[in-house]
């Protein structure tokens, strides 16, 4: 439980103090229809490894759309805003 507080606070400092990429395709540099851990820090340098893996709800090592709108919807990665 202390964990899951953890990260909803984290996604909270998260969410107010990055800027709302977009889309997956928005924020997916090599065109593979997927996003890497990286490929998030980018567009939000405060997601850590940690976030990324809860997010990877398959545990891929990479983001599809499915678990990307999933993240955005519990909080883990801001959401489009526009």
């Amino acid at each position: 439980m202390t964990k899951f507080i953890a990260s909803i606070l984290a996604a909270g400092a998260l969410a107010t103090t990055a800027f709302a990429a977009g889309t997956l395709a928005d924020m997916d540099t090599n065109g593979d229809g997927l996003l890497t851990v990286e490929e998030v820090q980018a567009a939000y340098p405060e997601m850590t490894a940690e976030q990324f893996s809860e997010a990877d709800a398959n545990a891929d090592g990479a983001l599809d759309d499915a678990e990307l709108t999933a993240a955005q919807d519990a909080g883990l990665i801001p959401a489009n805003e526009g």
